[in-house]
């Protein structure tokens, strides 16, 4: 491998640490039984950054601790209620990437009893965000 190469792979991370599946009870919606009754959201998130400064080292502190990410997402989701499910996303985004080794992440938010009137399997949105 070139310098050049190695310069690369570092400025676009390839390592990924991902929690699916979190589910959080919030209050979020635009119509007043979903601000008043509450439901579940269920979040997905990768968070790409370059994992090998801690695999090498054996150190939590040189990569983020994911354990303390999903109580930080999850109490993201919890609080201020809002109307769109893309606030919550970008809530989140906003939460990973205060974490310095995060380049992107990807976020999905999920909400699986949205008031749709024909049967469904998933309501969600995704969105990518990144450093400048």
């Amino acid at each position: 491998m070139t310098d050049s190469a190695a310069v690369s792979v570092s400025r676009t991370p390839t390592d990924a640490i991902v929690l699916t599946g979190l589910r959080v009870r919030a209050n979020h919606g635009v119509f007043d039984f979903e601000r008043e009754n509450g439901q579940d959201f269920v979040v997905d998130v990768t968070a790409y950054l370059d994992l090998s400064p801690s695999a090498t080292s054996d150190d939590l502190a040189r990569t983020v601790h994911y354990g303390e990410l999903a109580n930080e997402i999850a109490d993201a989701v919890r609080r201020d209620p809002v109307d769109l499910i893309e606030t919550v996303a970008e809530r989140v985004a906003g939460v990973v990437l205060a974490h310095d080794p995060v380049r992107s992440v990807e976020v999905t938010v999920h909400k699986p009893d949205a008031p749709i009137e024909v049967p469904f399997g998933d309501v969600a949105v995704r969105i990518l965000r990144g450093r400048p």
